[in-house]
């Protein structure tokens, strides 16, 4: 796995990459009570806001950590935000990602590093 400055996730899976949050991310938003996931198909370019949430303290936004083609999303969050809260790192995924360029990947942090970030 690597994980993004912005407490985002990534998890290879085959040849798709599946992103959700952290569970300091989560644990800092408070109680999530809305997501907005983006379409399947759409095409996202790396830093761009694909994912809003909302919780009782904040809005925050979810941008895309890889240029590429959404394929799956989570819509059981749509009807149950709060799982976020109580499984980030695993069954609270928000999207599958058909990474354009692989190689952003490299980019990001190993465990170790972002749990120096969160120190």
């Amino acid at each position: 796995m690597k994980y993004t400055e912005e407490h985002e996730w990534l998890r290879p899976e085959d040849d798709l990459i599946v992103v959700g949050i952290t569970e300091h991310a989560a644990e800092q938003l408070g109680d999530i009570v809305f997501v907005e996931l983006p379409e399947v198909g759409t095409e996202v370019t790396k830093d761009e806001e694909c994912v809003v949430i909302e919780s009782v303290k904040a809005a925050s936004d979810i941008l895309a950590p890889l240029d590429g083609e959404i394929v799956e999303v989570n819509e059981m969050l749509v009807a149950n935000p709060g799982k976020i809260n109580d499984d980030p790192m695993g069954d609270a995924w928000f999207f599958k990602i058909k990474p354009s360029e692989p190689e952003q990947m490299d980019e990001y942090l190993d465990e170790a590093e972002y749990n120096r970030l969160i120190g």
